[in-house]
């Protein structure tokens, strides 16, 4: 199984630099953002995330709000919602979102690695159904020889 390629994004340095560090052990990549708006700004950079750990709860642009815009131009990125002040209706409305699933912090770190390769692995997947129908039309298109 090749590495999966995570970002954290938490308004608290120390919570990001810890879990990173716990994370990278475990055989991740891990690029770090302290706000939704960093996040943002870091994607466009970075293809190859497949996974955001997200912190609901952020000064200026909050989880939810983040994961709406992230949604929006990266809807194959799995969203993971991770907050200490979780409700049942921020969860509800993350799930409505789009988001792949939600955790309490402070979260199990083996629960949290078994649900971001859970979500890793149904991007990639979405992916791989995104380029054989892709490539289904363009033999549909062109006939066989395109591809000989």
């Amino acid at each position: 199984m090749s590495r999966s390629f995570i970002m954290l994004v938490d308004d608290e340095n120390l919570f990001v630099e810890t879990l990173s560090k716990r994370l990278e052990k475990r055989d991740f990549e891990v690029l770090q953002a302290l706000s939704g708006a960093e996040c943002l700004e870091k994607l466009k950079a970075n293809e190859t995330i497949e996974v955001i750990v997200l912190d609901v709860k952020m000064p200026g642009m909050g989880g939810i709000e983040t994961l709406m815009e992230i949604k929006k131009v990266f809807p194959l990125i799995e969203v993971i919602m991770l907050t200490g002040h979780a409700t049942i209706e921020s969860a509800i409305e993350g799930m409505k979102r789009g988001a792949f699933d939600f955790l309490m912090k402070p979260c199990d770190i083996d629960e949290l690695t078994s649900k971001i390769k859970d979500a890793s692995d149904k991007k990639r997947q979405q992916e791989e159904k995104i380029k054989d129908a892709v490539k289904r039309e363009t033999l549909a298109k062109y006939g066989s020889f395109y591809y000989a």
